[in-house]
């Protein structure tokens, strides 16, 4: 078992590792919107198609999150097999080459963000200063685009897992809840369902958000150890039960931070949206609602790194029984960069 560090440090370490390599966040944003866009060049198609064939609103095709639009435009086109056909084609092909883009970009970013904890030594201890953060920028535009280029074999046959456990995980839950809705007859009965299958809701976002921690470490393990698949999932494993504790409260830090953001922004979002009813003064408002916009996407992408560098600093405790790996996989290692903090593996 290693020796835990502080949980407060490790934070703050994430968060000047990527406050220094900003650029990774913006990458990553745009990445993401990118892949928004993308997603919603066949849904805009297919709504479009909707309302001109079958008379459908297209203001009411468009309203609500991206899964209730697909819902929509799905249930809308239900009467229509080959256009429905044609759409979920299309979007499952966005989708695909959306989620390479991903991979990709990912690559590159723990990459750059491998590189900055290297360089950065014991950042978490010192004054906040510009010569500090200097010290751990470490973007390089040949750097990203060498992180991208190495990890994304490897990125990409896990992205595929992944891809497979959300489209299992969705299908058994809704294959779940329409089964039990079928079974459930009478009012009483039915009610009950209702808040089993609100349950089995909660309990199926509670297992994406633990498959997308151990799809990170997955990748951290594949960029430290130049490792792959079966040999990653080992070392996520070893990895998991030595930092555990540590492990848990920053996935828990993480999560409360996102909650609140998203909190915020929605609360934000929603009063911006009263303001927009107004006349003249609503067009004035869509500058500032573009503005929330840009600001929330970098916010989430920052919380995301944070959590990214915090875990860095925890597998990089253990990295020195993996160097040998590392090494053949053309992973720079620093003797010293590990030890300089208290991060060498003990015991």
């Amino acid at each position: 078992m290693g020796t835990h560090l502080d949980l407060k440090l490790l934070l703050k370490r994430g968060a000047l590792l990527t406050a220094a390599n900003w650029q990774v966040v913006a990458i990553q944003f745009v990445a993401a919107t990118t892949f928004q866009a993308l997603l919603a060049v066949p849904i805009i198609g297919a709504a479009i198609l909707v309302a001109v064939l079958l008379g459908g609103d297209l203001a009411d095709l468009l309203q609500g999150s991206l899964r209730d639009i697909f819902t929509a435009i799905a249930g809308a086109l239900t009467s229509q097999p080959i256009a429905l056909m044609a759409f979920v084609a299309a979007f499952l092909v966005v989708l695909f080459a959306g989620s390479v883009l991903t991979f990709l970009v990912k690559g590159g970013t723990i990459d750059v963000i491998l590189a900055a904890d290297r360089a950065a030594g014991p950042i978490e201890r010192e004054p906040v200063t510009w010569h500090r953060l200097r010290a751990a920028a470490s973007f390089t535009l040949p750097r990203f685009t060498t992180g991208c280029a190495r990890l994304f074999p490897r990125f990409l046959a896990l992205g595929l897992i992944l891809m497979a456990v959300y489209a299992a995980s969705t299908a058994a839950y809704l294959a779940f809840v329409v089964y039990g809705y079928r079974l459930a007859g009478g009012r009483n009965v039915l009610l009950g369902w209702t808040l089993v299958a609100a349950a089995a809701a909660v309990l199926l976002v509670a297992w994406i958000t633990l498959v997308n921690l151990l799809y990170l470490l997955a990748q951290i393990a594949m960029a430290v150890e130049g490792v792959g698949l079966a040999d990653a999932a080992l070392a996520v494993v070893r990895f998991v039960r030595a930092e555990l504790r540590d492990l848990a409260g920053v996935f828990l830090v993480v999560l409360a931070a996102v909650v609140a953001a998203t909190v915020t922004s929605a609360l934000a979002w929603s009063g911006v949206g009263l303001i927009a009813f107004v006349p003249v003064v609503g067009i004035a408002v869509f500058p500032l609602q573009m503005v929330a916009l840009l600001l929330r996407g970098l916010l989430f992408e920052y919380i995301g790194l944070t959590a990214l560098g915090a875990y860095v600093t925890l597998y990089g405790r253990r990295a020195v029984g993996a160097r040998p790996a590392a090494a053949h996989a053309g992973v720079p290692h620093d003797d010293d960069a590990f030890g300089a903090w208290g991060l060498r593996p003990r015991g």
